[in-house]
Order: C-alpha cells, then sequence, then structure tokens
C-alpha cells in the first residue's frame, strides 16, 4: 500500500529589488532561487528556507492563512522535494506530492528535520537559567567531595544536603552568576545561574550521594543542585514577533566581550515583551558617539552618535520573563555587548 505525502503549497510574491521593498509585508525570493531542493540529513528549515528567501525568517509568512500551525508546521524529511513554481504571475513554493512506503514514511518521522542546528542549541536547552536574587539558596548543597577533592569532574562523588529527592534521578549542578543589567534602563533583569555539568543520585545516604555525569566547569562545594530538566523538541518555526522590539545585547554565553555566528548570546528583552521561542531579532552595531572630526580641535565640539548598523539575526530559542538566549544565525562583523536587537 502507498500513501500520498500531503503537498503543501507556499504563496511567496516577488518584491522589488529596491530599499523600500525590504519594508514590505511579503517575502522575497532570493537571488538565484533554485528551482527545486531535495531535503538531505543535516538540513534545517532555516538553511532551506535561505536558499528560497531574501529573509530565511519569513518562511513562515507562507502559512499564514493556518495561524494556529505556525510554532508547529509541517514537518519536512529527507528526500521530500521543494519545488519552485514559476509559471504563475505569482511564484509559489511546492513541497512535492510523492509515494512512500508505510514503513518508510514511520521511520522518517524521527528524523524530520529541525528549524536550526538542533547540535548547536541542544546543551542550552535545560540551561542557562535565569533566576532572582538569591533563588539558589535553598535549593540542595554540595556539601563535600570525593577524598576532600578541591573540584570535581567526571565519575568523581559529591556529597549533598538539602531536599535531594530520591524520585529524581537526574540532576543539574548551577553555580549563582553575574546579576544581567539592561545597558539602557539599568534595571537588574535578573541573575544567570551558571550550569556547571550534571550529576546523577547514587545514594539517599546522609548526606546524599550523587556522581558527576558530566562537567562543564569544575564543580565544587557550594555549587546547588537543581532537579534536571527534559531537553524541549524544537518543532518552532522561525519569524519576526508581531510587535516592536527594541533590546540589547546582554551578554555572551562563556563571558566573551564579543562573539559571531553559531553561537549563544543573552538579549534584555523577555515573555513580557511579548517574545516566544522562534523569534527572531535583527542584530545592530551600536553606533559609537564621536566628535566631529572637522572640528577636532574644538573643546566645545558636540559628539555625534553614529547611527546602529544592520549586522545578523539572531533566533531565540530560550526566553524568560525579562530575558532571552538566542543562537546567532549570521554577522557581518562580531557581535558585542550593547548592540541592539529590534523586530527585522
Amino acid at each position: 500500500m502507498r500513501i500520498p505525502l500531503v503537498s503543501v503549497f507556499l504563496a511567496v510574491v516577488l518584491a522589488a529589488a529596491t530599499p523600500a521593498a525590504a519594508q514590505t509585508s511579503t517575502p522575497r525570493l532570493a537571488d538565484n532561487a533554485p528551482d527545486q531542493h531535495i531535503v538531505v540529513p543535516g538540513d534545517t528549515l532555516w538553511g532551506i528556507a535561505a536558499k528560497f528567501l531574501k529573509d530565511p525568517y519569513r518562511w513562515p509568512d507562507v502559512w499564514e492563512p493556518n495561524r494556529d500551525r505556525i510554532k508547529n508546521p509541517h514537518r519536512i524529511y529527507p528526500g521530500d522535494v521543494i519545488v519552485l513554481d514559476r509559471s504563475g504571475s505569482m511564484p509559489k513554493l511546492m513541497l512535492s506530492t510523492v509515494k512512500v512506503e508505510p514503513r518508510t514514511r514511520i521511520q522518517a518521522t524521527e528524523a524530520a528535520i529541525p528549524s536550526i542546528p538542533a547540535r548547536i542549541i541542544e546543551p542550552f536547552l535545560s540551561q542557562p537559567l535565569v533566576i532572582d536574587e538569591g533563588g539558589l539558596a535553598g535549593a540542595p548543597k554540595i556539601i563535600a567531595t570525593q577524598e576532600g577533592r578541591v573540584y570535581l569532574g567526571r565519575g568523581d562523588l559529591a556529597y549533598a544536603t538539602g531536599n535531594v529527592d530520591e524520585k529524581v534521578p537526574m540532576w543539574s549542578v548551577y553555580r549563582p552568576g553575574k546579576a544581567l543589567v539592561d545597558p539602557v534602563t539599568k534595571e537588574t533583569l535578573g541573575y544567570e545561574a551558571l550550569f556547571l555539568g550534571t550529576a546523577r543520585l547514587e545514594r539517599k545516604t546522609d548526606p546524599t550521594t550523587l556522581m558527576i555525569v558530566d562537567s562543564k566547569q569544575e564543580i565544587g562545594t557550594g555549587d546547588r543542585l537543581m532537579p534536571a530538566p527534559r531537553p524541549e523538541v524544537i518543532e518552532y518555526a522561525p519569524r519576526a514577533p508581531k510587535g516592536e522590539v527594541d533590546g540589547r545585547v546582554l551578554s555572551m554565553y562563556g563571558g566573551v566581550r564579543e562573539t559571531g555566528g553559531n553561537r549563544i548570546i543573552s538579549i534584555s528583552k523577555g515573555k513580557r515583551d511579548g517574545l516566544e521561542s522562534g523569534h527572531v531579532l535583527a542584530l545592530y552595531s551600536y553606533g559609537a558617539e564621536v566628535k566631529d572630526r572637522s572640528s577636532i580641535y574644538d573643546r566645545n565640539a558636540k559628539a555625534v552618535k553614529l547611527p546602529d548598523e544592520r549586522n545578523g539575526l539572531v533566533f531565540l530559542f530560550r526566553v524568560f520573563d525579562r530575558v532571552s538566549y538566542g543562537l546567532v544565525m549570521s554577522a557581518v562583523r562580531p557581535v558585542k555587548v550593547g548592540d541592539v536587537a529590534q523586530k527585522p
């Protein structure tokens, strides 16, 4: 028995290639867009969209008549063929109708392509953690290490006090981190709890015995434990937020001052500002304030702020109330703390 894969027709309107066109409400085709693309393992929804659209985050716009599917769009699998139909006055993208054996499709269900590279963001789906000041104070605490070691690594034992629930097999290890401060309003948006690694409950003793399963950083006494959440499945599509956003880059994950593509950054806006997982923001290099170069000897010359320059895009994958974490999808120049993040 053979079953057809439902065809999905996606309307894409060609806009004139002018600066004003960049602000139109319809997606534009990419230069040299192919007539078709055969989906292969390793593809992402973002990558495929970039082959056909100038703005990859506009991909979900083609699902506009079905708003309830925006967060969980039609799944696409290796072997599917996406065709660009140029025959009409309005170009269309079409997921070609194919016939497959039922067993083949069942196996392929496990291999649906993700929105963005899962291998990069997977470790960050359960961390970092944004907490209120003192938010880890009541969490179980490591009070001693195996053989009195200063720091623990994979395979070492740790001993913890506090409410370590024996029904929870895996625990995340955190350390209170720095305050996340909005560079514009100076408001403290939260505190970043640094993810150090994962521990497995070994024995419900007094104190509780745990074994370090993996460590991203050195683990020691005083570090806190929280139940390890199950990673989310990334099924949302990239899309622009509905409302205007005017945020700033708060930090680069890992403590560096600047970063580039395929790196994690935090933004000074979150759920209270209308942001959701899957939203895409445009990054702008913040324009510096300089003195009029023609009046460098004039002590009274006023400083002039240079325009912010468009730099790239960031895909938000973890959103807290006042802070969001995202993957930098593209960047012409290094992304720095204080750079601007706005609706694209």
